[in-house]
């Protein structure tokens, strides 16, 4: 059966796609290992539930600053060079961490730089790849299952990364799995290297970027849709997302386990985002997002709140799953929302509001999850999340008709 007959997988009928996901699925099993690694060293290192949040809060910091210049040049320039030189640059960084993990070199300053410095290339990279995986798809009804085959690809790194790196921390150290995660970048890097795609030709002189940037502004924040998914990914994002910034706390201090324990958390979580990843491939249609969006963020404060609740490996272990499952399908649901909605040459600058209010204001909540754990603790932490998460999913959940008008809209005039 040709690949473009099978509901779940036609994306994969676009050759550029087809290099896009091999390459990147190599890669994003390394920048889990480097994800898992980088949390597990912190907390070894400082025994500071502040500086793990201070660590996110610097890793995520340079998307809300930068991600609105990210997205203005990913609308003017190569957004596959710009890829390119984002992955050197996330190459270089993995690179010098596993020198000075490896050699003994180490110290939390280091791993605060170097945090930043790949947060810093993240803003850049982020809007663009997000912005061309448009132009790697043929056929633009395939678009929605290109989005979701990508948290499908995520997630399923998350499957493997966290359990490797649990692995070789124990057995190896964590400048190993840095070490992995630079040479895996090559995958991708090549993969980007071998696309060909066309460049679509402007007309006449661009106007200057800070006009530009208000442009993009006015144009996101003067749609009621729009807004409506940035305000919930960024309330999401403040709330519930920065549980993952304290899972080793859950792991170590409340589970009584090691670095083993947290790798099968996280994976536990992949779990989940992977069965929500599929669920949305196989749908043929965008229409449902904007109702399936706040449920699904309900879901996940849900998982948040009983986890908070839970002392027992095996009990947090399913829990962790209906997280992952309930987070995937709001991320991927509003990313594919915004990528309908949105008009190709203001898509970069609308997705890097997207990245502003999804890695941005994460990076807020990592601060404060670091601060509020140090006082209350992890699990109390936790729970409030969960509980702003259902909160905010009833809120929401009255702005679906206005979705559901602008997509049946937009539907009609893209073919989507």
């Amino acid at each position: 059966m040709a690949i473009s007959n099978i509901n779940i997988i036609r994306a994969l009928s676009s050759r550029n796609y087809r290099l896009f996901f091999a390459g990147q699925g190599i890669s994003l099993i390394g920048t889990w290992m480097q994800m898992i690694a980088m949390s597990w060293l912190v907390y070894r290192l400082t025994d500071s539930a502040l500086l793990l949040g201070v660590v996110g809060f610097t890793g995520q910091l340079p998307s809300f600053i930068f991600a609105p210049l990210a997205g203005v040049l990913a609308d003017r320039w190569n957004r596959r060079h710009i890829l390119i030189a984002t992955q050197v640059l996330s190459m270089l960084q993995a690179f010098i961490a596993a020198g000075l993990i490896l050699s003994g070199a180490i110290t939390v300053w280091h791993l605060i730089i170097l945090s930043l410095f790949l947060g810093f290339v993240n803003a850049f990279d982020i809007p663009a790849r997000q912005s061309l995986v448009v132009s790697m798809v043929e056929k633009k009804e395939d678009l929605p299952n290109a989005i979701a085959l990508n948290s499908f690809l995520f997630n399923g790194a998350r499957l493997v990364g966290p359990t490797i790196a649990g692995i070789l921390i124990a057995v190896l150290g964590e400048g190993m799995c840095f070490l992995i995660n630079g040479i895996s970048y090559t995958a991708v890097i090549a993969a980007l290297l071998a696309m060909k795609i066309s460049i679509r030709q402007k007309e006449g002189h661009e106007p200057r970027i800070f006009q530009q940037l208000k442009e993009g502004l006015r144009y996101a924040f003067g749609s009621e849709a729009i807004r409506a998914i940035l305000t919930l990914s960024a309330v999401f994002s403040i709330a519930g997302m920065p549980y993952t910034v304290l899972m080793p706390i859950i792991a170590r201090d409340v589970l009584s386990g090691g670095a083993n324990t947290f790798g099968f958390l996280i994976t536990a979580t992949g779990v989940g985002a992977v069965v929500g990843a599929l669920y949305l491939a196989v749908r043929k249609s965008v229409e449902g997002l904007g109702q399936l969006a706040p449920r699904a963020t309900c879901i996940f404060g849900i998982g948040l709140i009983a986890l908070s609740q839970s002392q027992e490996f095996w009990i947090s272990l399913p829990l962790m799953l209906l997280t992952g499952f309930g987070g995937m399908i709001q991320m991927a649901s509003n990313n594919t929302i915004l990528q309908t909605v949105v008009d190709d040459d203001k898509r970069g600058r609308v997705m890097s509001l997207y990245t502003m209010s999804f890695l941005g204001m994460a990076t807020f909540g990592n601060l404060l999850a670091g601060v509020l754990a140090s006082r209350i603790g992890a699990p109390g932490t936790i729970l409030m999340g969960g509980i702003i998460c259902i909160m905010s999913s009833f809120y929401f959940a009255g702005k679906a008709p206005i979705l559901k008008r602008e997509i049946n809209r937009h539907i009609g005039k893209t073919t989507l």
